[in-house]
């Protein structure tokens, strides 16, 4: 499966925005926005989403958003 189906269905199975994955699985809040607009990620960039994404399915983690509101610097 292409790693932006695979993307596209941790991101419904999880719940996560796209932006938490891409901060979080590479520190490119972006990533999923370009990748909708075409973007062909290279071998390493595609290795670390699969590895987050294995390491997150592995864990058991669960996406809870943080709470909305003002935050607290």
């Amino acid at each position: 499966m292409p790693i932006t189906r695979r993307i596209e269905q941790f991101l419904r199975d999880t719940g996560m925005p796209p932006t938490v994955f891409g901060r979080r699985a590479l520190h490119d809040p972006r990533f999923v926005f370009d990748l909708r607009l075409g973007r062909e990620p290279g071998a390493r960039v595609r290795n670390r989403a699969e590895h987050f994404m294995n390491k997150w399915h592995a864990s058991g983690a669960t996406y809870t958003a943080p709470p909305r509101g003002r935050r607290h610097l």
